[in-house]
């Protein structure tokens, strides 16, 4: 009989594994976890803006690279929410290495899943300081038991919005606004 619980309780534990993890939609397209972040991205509905900035900066090899790589991902709207012109004036080519910090601004070492996160910013005392590529730091905290914000040096703070897209690489989160350096 124990050995039957046992059992159970293991391919239980598996299933719900596999649940948390299994490939998701975002922005209409499906996001397969065997695939890389650049691969499942320019599928994406939601971040077509992203894609063509990450594109301009030539970060695509990187994205592409073996990670892992934690990338909280704006959608459209958060760059269409930026003063007017702004992203007309990142994509020209004399703007690239402003483009490339704000984007690598968006990338962490490391595959952090909503339940690392929310680990960090609980042994944190309540807050995560995460260091991104960019060499600078986002701040992680709850807001509720299930949300994360993400709160960038110049005090923005953005939700995550949708959590824990398993990438071959990494994960991303989409987010709700742009994070500034």
């Amino acid at each position: 009989m124990k050995s039957l619980l046992l059992a159970t309780s293991l391919v239980g534990s598996l299933f719900a594994a596999n649940i948390a993890y299994a490939d998701v939609m975002v922005g209409g397209a499906a996001m397969y976890s065997n695939k890389n972040i650049v691969q499942n991205a320019v599928n994406s509905a939601d971040h077509t803006t992203l894609v063509a900035a990450v594109k301009e900066a030539g970060l695509v090899d990187a994205l592409q690279g073996k990670g892992p790589f934690t990338v909280f991902a704006p959608v459209n709207a958060a760059f269409a929410a930026l003063p007017a012109g702004t992203v007309d004036t990142l994509l020209k080519p004399e703007n690239k290495a402003t483009l490339t910090k704000i984007l690598t601004y968006h990338v962490v070492p490391g595959k952090l899943t909503f339940v690392t996160l929310k680990k960090m910013v609980q042994q944190g005392g309540g807050k995560a300081e995460l260091k991104t590529l960019a060499g600078e730091d986002l701040t992680a905290m709850l807001n509720g038991p299930n949300n994360i914000t993400i709160t960038d040096a110049k005090g923005g703070t953005a939700d995550i919005t949708i959590y824990d897209v398993i990438q071959s690489n990494g994960v991303i989160h989409s987010i709700d606004k742009v994070l500034m350096p």
